[in-house]
């Protein structure tokens, strides 16, 4: 019998670092903002590609250099504290399947500690970390895992579109390209805070559309989201998640996106810029 698979044993390779399942899906992310899911990425990967993940001893360091220049040419100490207070004081449920086949669910912090030097002018400043102990039995377990790109992930603005992005990457390589989805478990893994945008409108106008836009936009997937009712005029119950890889021209441009500036991202993923440049040109002439 052909013996399961770990996510611990995958090494990272072009297609990206191999991100728990377990993580992907954790609840109670909703307190954190697009750069810090980022920094929490950049973070796991180096921790996962030292290949001390289950040492409860080990510790890692990083150049706070690194992580800045991931996520913006202008992001400065000030804003990268503020991301390790949220990473840090976050409180998740993670689901696991325990040794025994049994899910249980760990709620813990994301990380143990941060240490970083107290003089923003150090030489080549580093950023010193640790991960809760009490993870390592579900990453020693995990048999599920994602492959993450950290370039994809650090260009998207929405951190709706970074769970969206994962959730896919997930599911990438399954024989299905369909999973449905209860309204309140889809609000869950999107880290939709708790009381915001209760209305599917809402849901679907803050929240969902901005999210495919950039995943589709900016990803090597492309998605869609479709609402669902048991008849007209009842309210939507459930979504239906579609997935699919890019090919050739979409492919090549969600590269050339990525490598342009987040200035004005959201106004050239819905086309807008295009049309202001033709209606200038209508104007001049």
């Amino acid at each position: 019998m052909k013996v399961p698979s770990r996510t611990i044993e995958q090494k990272t390779n072009v297609l990206g670092f191999p991100k728990p399942g377990e993580f992907i899906e954790m609840t109670g992310t909703h307190v954190l903002e697009a750069s810090d899911r980022a920094v929490f990425n950049i973070l796991y990967q180096h921790a996962h590609d030292s290949g001390r993940l289950l040492d409860p001893t080990a510790e890692w360091e990083i150049p706070l250099a690194t992580i800045r220049e991931s996520l913006s040419k202008h992001e400065n100490n000030a804003r990268l504290r503020e991301t390790l207070h949220r990473l840090r004081s976050v409180t998740v449920s993670v689901g696991y399947t325990d040794e025994n086949g049994e899910p249980g669910i760990i709620i813990t912090g994301l990380f143990d500690f941060f240490a970083i030097p107290a003089k923003e002018l150090t030489k080549r400043p580093m950023l010193r970390y640790g991960l809760p102990r009490k993870l390592a039995p579900m990453l020693e377990n995990s048999g599920k895992w994602g492959r993450i790109r950290a370039e994809i992930v650090c260009s998207m603005t929405s951190k709706y579109a970074i769970a969206l992005y994962e959730l896919v990457q997930l599911r990438a390589n399954l024989d299905r390209c369909v999973e449905v989805f209860r309204v309140d478990r889809l609000r869950e893994l999107l880290g939709v805070p708790p009381g915001s945008y209760e209305r599917v409108d809402n849901l679907m106008r803050k929240v969902i559309d901005p999210a495919v836009l950039q995943v589709n936009g900016l990803s090597d997937m492309s998605v869609a989201i479709e609402q669902r009712r048991r008849h007209s005029r009842a309210p939507v119950h459930e979504f239906a998640l579609t997935w699919w890889k890019k090919q050739g021209e979409e492919f090549r441009s969600a590269m050339q996106e990525r490598n342009r500036s987040k200035v004005g991202r959201m106004a050239r993923l819905r086309g807008e810029v295009e049309k202001a440049e033709v209606v200038g040109s209508l104007a001049a002439d």
